[in-house]
């Protein structure tokens, strides 16, 4: 994150103080979406906004995230040529969405994850290595910026780099640098522990490890407890958001998301209407980017469910959430809409495995799991694994696999993060009925 002008360094301290205060008061919100209001205004979607109030920001629609997919530059208030940074979306749920952002967005974002992130990163001299890609996506550029605020040394190295890093560089880079944090999407990380398990040098790389800072996809509770134990090292759901909306969740030192109030405007919707975010209500997340400049939002659907809770032990005054997901992510196996963390959670909960595939028929009729084995582990031990994940995906979800079969390895998209891909597109395999039977 560069500083470049005086008002770029007012504008950090001021977004500094807002997002670190404890107190966020109904003035507070009303003169931040006010000027949010009048930045929407300037956008071809907002351009019938009359004048903000409270009342007529309440009474407005909600922006369905489909529509900024069907038409992002409608909502964009300046040409994306004169943005300081482009990027678009990974494209995992449907067509790439442009995203400019401003020396203001950038500064805004930024400041508010690492104030989150800092009880996590300044408690002791760490050293980050950055898994992530930078390519077109922010999700990298965002922790640099994160580390340069917070005087983080680091390394940015995304292992799917063609011709710059691949693992044997990661690896001697790990050697000289001894990084003490990894950021990674969870599919990354378990590549890379794959990697260094068959190289035989994970208790030599895992030494000054210390944390795992899991983003970028889904990571549930299961996975976190499985690479911590590989790694000798705390697992940390670390952030939440999108492209889109910029971070609206980071994570706490017990590993509990919460929400951030002084850089977002958070609203509930249920089949009751729509209310304030407080602790104890669940429904769709619906948010208002209090800093957004080159694509200001107002109301934003994000489609995912969330539950809303408190009293979390670090002690923070923001709301903990917990991340159910979107329908529209589910995906139908035997006739159970079935989502990322319902197998995740059963998979890597009750195996040790660097992986899985879901493979079906046409009609998903018929399916089978794949679980790639650990480097080294004891084959006697896979039927009495398996036939215990039918029982449990039984009790979670009344279906039984047709057949779980152990694999030595599983092609590289079921672990190459998803930066590169979704969950439907790396984790199923639809086969014809030949290869079913």
């Amino acid at each position: 994150m560069k500083i470049r002008s005086r008002s770029d360094l007012d504008f950090m301290e001021r977004i500094q103080r807002e997002v670190t205060s404890d107190r966020h008061h109904d003035a507070y919100y009303e003169a931040k979406l006010s000027a949010a209001w009048r930045r929407a205004a300037e956008t071809p979607a907002y351009s019938a906004l009359g004048e903000f109030s409270m009342k007529a920001f309440r009474d407005l629609p909600v922006t369905p995230k489909s529509r900024l997919k069907a038409a992002p530059l409608e909502f964009v208030r300046i040409p994306v040529a004169v943005a300081l940074k482009y990027y678009q979306t990974t494209g995992t749920t449907g067509r790439p969405t442009p995203t400019p952002r401003t020396a203001n967005d950038m500064i805004a974002n930024t400041v508010s994850v690492a104030e989150a992130w800092r009880p996590l990163l300044t408690v002791q001299d760490h050293r980050a290595l950055i898994l992530l890609p930078s390519d077109i996506v922010p999700v990298a550029d965002l922790i640099v910026g994160v580390c340069e605020f917070l005087r983080v040394p680091h390394v940015k190295a995304y292992p799917f780099t063609t011709g710059i890093s691949d693992w044997d560089r990661v690896i001697e880079l790990c050697k000289v640098f001894r990084p003490t944090v990894l950021f990674a999407a969870p599919g990354v990380l378990l590549q890379f522990s794959e990697v260094l398990k068959r190289r035989e040098l994970l208790d030599q790389l895992r030494s000054p490890v210390g944390m795992l800072m899991l983003l970028g996809e889904v990571s549930t509770t299961e996975l976190r407890g499985m690479v911590g134990k590989w790694w000798d090292a705390r697992a940390f759901d670390a952030s939440y958001g999108s492209t889109e909306s910029g971070t609206l969740a980071a994570c706490c030192a017990h590993d509990q998301l919460h929400l951030l109030p002084g850089a977002n405007y958070f609203e509930i919707q249920t089949d009751h209407g729509i209310s304030p975010a407080v602790p104890g209500r669940s429904g769709l997340l619906i948010t208002t980017p209090l800093n957004n400049d080159a694509r200001p939002l107002l109301r934003l659907e994000m489609g995912d469910e969330v539950s809303l809770t408190g009293d979390c032990p670090c002690g923070s005054a923001a709301p903990g959430v917990t991340v159910h997901g979107r329908e529209s992510d589910a995906t139908e196996i035997k006739g159970v809409r079935v989502m990322t963390r319902d197998v995740e959670g059963i998979v890597y909960g009750t195996a040790e495995v660097m992986g899985y595939l879901i493979e079906t028929d046409e009609s998903c009729s018929w399916a089978r799991l794949l679980l790639e084995r650990v480097p080294g582990a004891d084959r006697a031990a896979e039927p009495k694994t398996a036939e215990l994940i039918q029982l449990r995906m039984h009790r979670t979800l009344q279906f039984r696999w047709d057949d779980v079969q152990f694999v030595n390895r599983l092609a590289i998209t079921t672990k190459s993060g998803g930066s590169q891909k979704s969950w439907k597109r790396s984790n199923f395999r639809v086969v014809n009925t030949a290869e079913a039977s």
